[in-house]
């Protein structure tokens, strides 16, 4: 059994976690999330529930492992609960691109980007376009995009953390990628 240990042993174990970890801790939830304040507010959240579980930690495992697990969990919260806010569509995305009869309203077809695409992703300048194409997604589409694209899930799985149905997940990546599209063509190709 753990000995009781005083407020000020803990509060000085948390300040040198904060030291050692945040840093990383920050890259990772950046990663998983790709905003800024997203990341640095599961960091925190992620201190304060050490914090209140403290006396639960035991040190069989070390504490990166520890806090890393209770940041992950929040990761996948933040993701769940995202999903179930939903996103306010003043009209439908199809409505934008295809007519009544499903086919693509002129001034919607996609064009043809040409040339060698194949090696856009090497190109820094493109991925930075990309990057910020992504981030002006809704939320929920963001992060079923990085899902399936990034963290290379199945739609099953996804849609299985997610609380959502799997044609759901569908028409959110189908969306996702016309949006992206959109403004890949009006960021890169047309610039």
């Amino acid at each position: 059994m753990q000995e009781a240990i005083s407020n000020s042993e803990v509060t000085n174990t948390l300040k040198d976690w904060v030291r050692q970890y945040a840093d990383s801790m920050f890259s990772w939830a950046l990663h998983k999330t790709s905003h800024k304040e997203t990341a640095e507010d599961l960091v925190q959240e992620t201190f304060l529930s050490a914090l209140k579980a403290y006396d639960k930690f035991q040190g069989k495992s070390n504490p990166k492992t520890w806090l890393f697990s209770i940041l992950n969990n929040k990761i996948s919260d933040f993701f769940r609960n995202s999903y179930r806010q939903p996103v306010s569509n003043s009209t439908s995305e199809f409505d934008t691109y295809f007519n009544e009869k499903g086919q693509w309203k002129s001034g919607a077809i996609p064009s043809d980007w040409g040339g060698d695409t194949e090696h856009l992703l090497d190109n820094s300048e493109f991925q930075t376009t990309l990057n910020q194409c992504l981030n002006k997604l809704p939320q929920n589409w963001l992060h079923a995009v990085q899902l399936k694209y990034l963290d290379e899930r199945t739609s099953d799985l996804i849609s299985q953390e997610l609380n959502i149905s799997v044609s759901n997940f569908w028409q959110i990546i189908h969306r996702a990628k016309l949006q992206l599209r959109k403004c890949i063509e009006f960021n890169w190709f047309r610039k």
